[in-house]
């Protein structure tokens, strides 16, 4: 039985981001604002994750988007704390704040209400790698837990994706 856990464990996301990280000698940052800080707890679940993880910032309100990850507070106005573009801005931040490579951004609605109008569920990710900058909307459902882990899955998810294209 601990063959086939470790088998499937090897197949999480968190657990493909070492390799491709060392080989092209890049560090991650992440900037959470839903999740709370659960994608920094996820690959730092990773023995010798300190190799290419950095650390994060966990930006839950606008004041430390903006102070900390430099979002200008007029696109917050104008497109809401949960967008693509306040997800590209805060990515884009999160490296220049730390000197990191890559950077992973995630904001959005986990439930329930929102201020700004989203229903819960909706959840925006970007990636800065070396090469770019990608991003993707998720419309997810369930608990407000649920959404939390979903997001935080497909985040991942996300990040090794625009790592792999990115890979030399």
């Amino acid at each position: 039985m601990d063959g086939l856990f470790t088998t499937l464990s090897n197949m999480e996301p968190e657990n493909k981001l070492g390799p491709i990280c060392k080989r092209n000698r890049w560090r991650i940052a992440v900037a959470e604002s839903c999740t709370g800080g659960m994608v920094g707890s996820r690959i730092t679940s990773v023995p010798g994750s300190s190799e290419y993880f950095s650390g994060g910032v966990i930006a839950y309100s606008n004041q430390l988007k903006i102070a900390l990850l430099g979002v200008p507070s007029e696109l917050i106005d104008k497109e809401g704390a949960v967008s693509e573009a306040v997800a590209r801005t805060m990515a884009v931040g999160v490296v220049r704040a730390t000197g990191v490579q890559v950077g992973l951004s995630i904001t959005g609605v986990a439930g329930p209400g929102s201020s700004d109008q989203k229903p819960p569920g909706t959840v925006h990710i970007a990636v800065k790698t070396p090469k770019g900058l990608e991003s993707k909307m998720l419309s997810l459902a369930g608990s407000r837990k649920e959404i939390r882990e979903l997001t935080v899955s497909k985040a991942l998810e996300f990040l090794v994706e625009a790592l792999e294209k990115t890979d030399s």
